[in-house]
């Protein structure tokens, strides 16, 4: 049986920083970027919005997925995030759907 994961965006008060994760459990990820333990990056530069992920019912090819949007260059990141959030909400306030 594989796990699922989540690829996902972070992104700042200004959406003007973007970070790309991948987790098997995407409520604990968020919070604890939100409360700073996530990553130094994050830490660093307060990437505290959730404005995009994706559900992948394997943990390998979420893996997969996450190494193929890190290589995006930054607007085609930014269309993908506004296809689904166009007004780039924090999407574990507006709750997950």
């Amino acid at each position: 049986m594989t796990k699922t994961g989540y690829v996902y965006i972070m992104s700042n008060h200004k959406r003007t920083t973007f970070y790309i994760g991948v987790t098997n459990n995407l409520e604990r990820r968020v919070a604890e970027h939100k409360a700073n333990a996530g990553s130094v990056f994050t830490t660093k530069y307060k990437l505290h919005y959730l404005v995009y992920f994706e559900v992948i019912y394997d943990i390998e090819q979420a893996i997969k997925r996450e190494k193929q949007l890190k290589r995006w260059h930054r607007d085609w990141k930014i269309n993908l995030i506004k296809s689904v959030n166009p007004l780039m909400n924090d999407l574990i306030e507006t709750g997950l759907q």
